[in-house]
């Protein structure tokens, strides 16, 4: 080990820590600016994320079965012990905490996977870069999963690039606990998000790559027990839909699917949305949205190219050692985007292109750390290049590329994110709606039962500060069905919106029910409160 490997082993946890402690105060920034605005329940299926969280204690079925089966289970569970704070629930505090850390732990992560590689100079710019995205300050004040699922691969990779290293080097006890830890955390992947399922197959190709001459070793064994962590993620959220909703596929055709909701909200003879059937176009749409989310308009297409140029830099730099393979799975999220959007009715929508309008725009922020890696690269050849030519200008290509990060944050932040773009178009009308909603429901007698489809609108419950275990909902898997049928018998209070499973119990069994309020609001359906007779 040369000298300067030992300098950067006996630094680094100092760096670290100091790169968490920068990314923590600007969490709480951003905390401070985002949430009195009202900012943290903007997104729907932030709401939705706390409602999953919450009705796991708080329903007339308390237990894991409340997890439902399309969304995976670690958010959730990670959102437990906050959400049962009413008012955390109530104003989407709840998810900030969760959030906050893993932003601070993605800032850490990028950082110490550039010093792998990297002096602390340049590592700084890939620091810089991820933590200073106002889109990702945003969502970290929120329930969203983004900043969960960056802070997985990116700890998976840099800990899969030390196993090889340490594989390398002869230090077997320490490439044995690193590829162990490495399989926690892409197991947690895997229960996050099921771009995590893909980013762990990937994973598990390149750690075999730096592990292939050494299987009959130490670490072969903890290769095997990575393997079988692997295996037993997804297996095991098989198992668990075919259990609880009869079929280990119900996530991907089952009613709350993303096929069954393209299929839904699809209308006869309409066309499909961009990409549909072609890799290429969903590649572009899903690289526009990255792109947009950490560049200026007229400068994201720099952006990408500067990154496919540090990338090979790095790739050339260091071809003989097998630790940046590591690093590439950063770049797995363009081909499973692409995929995704072509056949997994998985659209993505941006106004710069039609449809003209937002929609899952959040997840072009997966490119985030390779931009941040690559662009790291690139400063630290550029620097080389020009101290060769120009001692005295060391580390002006760091200080230019950290003034410019400043100057892309800053630009980013006063165009408003596009992350943050989303959120206000969709949510423009179906807060004022689930407000108005809240308010009648204040009102109304705070005994009996209510009989109300909580898979929409869940927010008029949060907002009124409701227990859910006061409601009959769909995920009351032995009440619902006699309460359909006798919804009067059933509830005190039944809530409907037009065209859901309710409005159609309460026309088919109307005898009972006394209409008492229509609320209707632009862009959303009329909802009905009814009291029984």
């Amino acid at each position: 080990m040369t000298e300067t490997e030992d300098h950067r082993r006996t630094s680094l946890p100092q760096e670290t820590r100091l790169v968490a402690c920068v990314a923590m105060i600007l969490s709480f920034i951003a905390l401070g600016y985002c949430f009195p605005r009202g900012m943290a329940l903007l997104y729907g299926d932030a709401v939705a994320h706390l409602h999953i969280a919450r009705r796991i204690f708080d329903s007339l079925n308390p237990g894991f079965r409340q997890l439902g089966s399309v969304w995976l289970p670690l958010p959730h569970l990670l959102l437990l012990p906050f959400v049962q704070k009413m008012s955390w629930w109530q104003t989407g505090l709840a998810g900030a905490w969760p959030s906050m850390t893993c932003y601070v732990l993605g800032c850490a992560g990028i950082y110490r996977m550039a010093r792998l590689w990297l002096r602390p100079a340049p590592a700084i710019v890939a620091a810089a870069f991820y933590g200073l995205n106002p889109g990702l300050l945003y969502m970290q004040t929120t329930a969203m999963t983004e900043p969960l699922f960056l802070a997985e691969m990116i700890w998976s990779a840099l800990l899969i690039a030390e196993c090889s290293r340490a594989v390398k080097g002869g230090r077997q006890t320490r490439a044995s606990r690193l590829l162990v830890i490495a399989g926690l955390v892409l197991v947690a992947a895997v229960f996050t998000r099921y771009d995590g399922w893909i980013y762990a197959a990937c994973a598990w190709l390149v750690a075999l790559w730096s592990v292939r001459r050494h299987l009959r070793e130490p670490v072969g064994g903890a290769f095997v027990l990575f393997t079988g962590m692997l295996i037993a993620a997804p297996a095991f959220w098989l198992a668990y839909n075919a259990k609880q909703f009869g079929d280990p596929l119900d996530f991907m055709r089952g009613p709350y699917s993303a096929k069954a909701i393209d299929i839904r909200t699809t209308k006869p003879g309409s066309s499909h949305y961009p990409g549909w059937h072609s890799m290429r176009v969903a590649a572009l749409y899903f690289l526009k949205a990255a792109e947009l989310g950490a560049a200026p308009r007229h400068f994201d297409n720099v952006l990408l190219w500067l990154s496919i140029a540090g990338t090979a830099i790095a790739v050339w730099l260091h071809r003989r050692g097998e630790d940046i393979v590591a690093a590439l799975l950063l770049w797995i999220p363009l081909p499973f985007y692409a995929y995704s959007i072509a056949y997994g009715s998985v659209p993505i929508f941006i106004p710069l292109w039609w449809p003209h309008s937002f929609y899952n725009t959040r997840y072009g922020m997966e490119m985030l750390p390779v931009f941040a890696l690559s662009l790291a690269f690139l400063v630290a050849w550029g620097n080389d290049f020009l101290g060769r030519r120009w001692p005295r200008s060391s580390d002006w290509a760091v200080g230019a590329a950290l003034l410019l990060i400043v100057i892309d944050g800053v630009v980013l932040a006063r165009s408003r994110p596009l992350v943050l773009q989303e959120a206000v178009a969709n949510a423009h009308t179906r807060i004022p709606f689930e407000r108005a909603l809240a308010r009648q429901l204040e009102i109304l007698p705070d005994q009996g039962m209510i009989l109300m489809y909580t898979s929409e609108h869940i927010g008029a419950l949060q907002q009124a500060g409701i227990p859910l275990k006061r409601t009959i909902n769909e995920g009351d898997y032995y009440q619902w069905p006699g309460a359909l049928e006798h919804p009067a018998k059933s509830a005190a209070i039944v809530v409907t919106t037009d065209g859901d499973a309710i409005a159609a119990a309460v026309a088919a069994h109307p005898e009972g029910l006394a209409l008492v309020n229509v609320i209707c609001s632009t862009g959303q359906p009329c909802a009905r409160i009814y009291l029984a007779k």
